[in-house]
């Protein structure tokens, strides 16, 4: 048996924001500067939530899910950038990963009775300028986990700028950004199996049915002529990207999947790097 990895010597860090623990273990001999750091990214956290949380009012999503007809909205540029990134998820998912399903992802999550509540309206996100516009009201934005790895991308882009030894950001357990040369342990928790993966300047993030139960939304759903919920093939499974935003969005797509359309994934070095699923056998790797 081999010994366990080391976890890079580092310093910790804990805010509670976005209805999750965000985790920073930055690495550095200098802990004035480390801590200093640390205080500008929970400040980056907290800015974020209020931009991109659909629950906070007044924030700039929350503005966009309540637009009229004819309305033109002005955003920030982290929030223009994190809608266009959501909106390259979902062409690159087919789909799957769909950020305007917010009235429907919420009646499921609320296990409300009755069925799914269809989309309807229309916005129209300009692709280089900060504007969103509303040709018909109703569509509603949630970007969940996207905006927390949106985030974590964010706090790694600024801690890159400090050239930082090295620095592991995760927003609860189920996103993580490893940043620099150091290499950081990360246990895989399945139904039967565990599995550990060594994580060096990616990201991975994980989506499943097991915690929150089944609260993802099949796009196909929004079709008034769908008879029944997609099922889920499995209760768990983990994407790796160079983004955590990809990474997140590619777990949510990827649990709509069957065992055989994840083996056919569109692995690309820009989009999703690996798959890791759990199977009777144990863990298996899928693409490189």
């Amino acid at each position: 048996m081999s010994a366990p990895h080391p976890i890079p010597t580092h310093f910790s860090f804990h805010h509670e924001a976005m209805m999750t623990t965000f985790s920073l273990r930055i690495c550095g001999k200098d802990e004035s500067l480390i801590r200093g750091l640390a205080c500008e990214c929970i400040e980056m956290i907290d800015a974020l939530e209020r931009k991109l949380s659909r629950y906070h009012q007044g924030g700039e999503v929350y503005q966009i899910n309540r637009m009229s007809a004819g309305e033109t909205l002005h955003l920030s540029e982290e929030s223009h950038e994190c809608l266009l990134t959501a909106m390259e998820a979902s062409i690159h998912t087919g789909g799957l990963f769909d950020p305007t399903l917010g009235t429907m992802i919420e009646h499921r999550k609320s296990e409300l009775v009755g069925d799914l509540p269809q989309p309807a309206g229309k916005l129209v996100i300009h692709p280089d300028s900060p504007i969103v516009f509303c040709e018909e009201p109703g569509r509603v934005i949630d970007l969940g986990g996207i905006g927390k790895g949106f985030t974590l991308d964010q706090l790694g882009d600024f801690l890159r700028g400090w050239d930082v030894e090295g620095a592991l950001l995760s927003a609860g357990a189920s996103t993580h950004l490893a940043i620099g040369p150091e290499s950081w342990p990360i246990d895989l928790t399945g139904d039967n199996h565990l599995h550990s993966v060594h994580l060096q300047d990616e990201a991975l993030s994980a989506s499943g049915t097991s915690i929150q139960g089944c609260h993802i939304v099949h796009p196909a759903e929004a079709d008034e002529n769908a008879m029944h919920q997609p099922e889920h093939h499995l209760s768990r499974i983990w994407a790796q990207s160079q983004s955590a935003a990809l990474a997140d969005a590619w777990s949510t797509a990827l649990m709509l999947m069957t065992p055989e359309e994840i083996r056919q994934a569109p692995c690309t070095e820009s989009m999703l790097n690996a798959v890791h699923i759990e199977e009777d056998d144990g863990f298996h790797y899928i693409c490189a």
